[in-house]
């Protein structure tokens, strides 16, 4: 009888144990930062690129809007103070969270492009609500909104391409808007072109006047 009362509860140990293993093998990956000096390999030894080659390969176009769209999220995300240990979430409710908890979307938009154009693009961004994804616990929201507290909008305001580096931080502009001005403003409206966001009052700002003007637009929020 002890035999089966041990044997019943190691069985049950064994399943429980067995339940955790799974749960957490579907948990959210961690990512840790890379260096860029992690070799490819191919049965334990390095066939002689790394992942600096594969980043230089996949990533110099700053201009096009995939990765112009990033590298904005990183700038902005430079001058709140909140990307330098972590590493991108992709899909995540919002873009960037600060360290005092503000949650910032960021939007970008040019007048040029890396595709041969017939004339300079209209400078638009898109504002739609949505159900917000949490990558942590894979979740939807239920309630479609504008996820963020505040908006930070763009703008690579360069029109010559001899000239155009997306690195100069002084070839864009920044406009921020809090969330709650933006619905009372756009109600459920998808986009919005520059000049109609001009019309009503942002905060136009250069980099370094960026953490001070989030800050400000997130006290509307409260």
């Amino acid at each position: 009888m002890l035999h089966d009362h041990h044997g019943t509860r190691y069985a049950a140990d064994v399943a429980e144990c067995s339940s955790i293993e799974l749960t957490n093998r579907f948990d959210s990956l961690v990512t840790a930062p890379k260096s860029g000096d992690e070799p490819f390999t191919q049965q334990g030894q390095s066939i002689g690129s790394d992942l600096h080659q594969f980043w230089r390969w996949a990533c110099s176009d700053l201009i096009g809007n995939a990765q112009r769209g990033v590298l904005a999220e990183y700038i902005v995300g430079l001058a709140l103070g909140c990307v330098a240990d972590g590493v991108r979430v992709e899909w995540d409710a919002s873009d960037l969270l600060t360290e005092g908890g503000i949650r910032v979307e960021v939007k970008s938009s040019a007048y040029l492009q890396s595709w041969k154009q017939e004339r300079l693009s209209t400078i638009s961004f898109g504002i739609q609500p949505t159900n917000g994804w949490d990558a942590t616990t894979n979740t939807i929201a239920a309630q479609r909104k504008r996820q963020a507290d505040v908006y930070v909008f763009c703008v690579f305001k360069q029109t010559d391409r001899a000239t155009a580096d997306p690195l100069d931080l002084d070839q864009w502009d920044f406009y921020v808007m809090s969330t709650q001005r933006l619905n009372s403003t756009f109600g459920e409206q998808k986009s919005i072109v520059l000049s109609s966001l001009l019309s009503h009052d942002p905060v136009e700002c250069s980099f370094s006047g960026l953490a001070s003007a989030v800050q400000a637009a997130a006290r509307e929020q409260s």
